[in-house]
């Protein structure tokens, strides 16, 4: 299986999860899928500092200041628990917020 074919496994397993009221599954399953970018975004940069789990992942992208303010932001999103949501002005679309940054990394790979 592609990595194209894995990051929108795991993008249908989100729509699903959203579908039957799961949002915490469509939130790992976006996760996931952004993770699996982002390694194929850092890999040929030679960043070492981006290997490691999803969240690990959505930290970088939060962080790196050259990323555009909206992929920043769907990475701050993605990085909020459930639980944390209704305290926070935010989206509740785990894949619209993967897709920002999905977008975003497959422009420059």
């Amino acid at each position: 299986m592609t990595r194209t074919e894995q990051i929108e496994q795991e993008l249908i397993k989100a729509a699903t999860g959203l579908h039957n009221g799961n949002e915490g599954l469509a939130r790992v399953c976006a996760r996931r899928a952004v993770a699996l970018a982002a390694q194929d975004w850092a890999a040929p940069r030679h960043l070492p500092a981006w290997q490691g789990d999803a969240m690990h992942q959505l930290r970088q992208i939060q962080e790196k200041t050259t990323f555009p303010l909206s992929v920043r932001a769907a990475a701050q999103r993605l990085l909020t628990k459930v639980t944390e949501q209704p305290q926070l002005p935010m989206t509740t679309d785990p894949i619209t917020d993967a897709r920002i940054i999905l977008d975003h990394l497959h422009a420059r790979i």
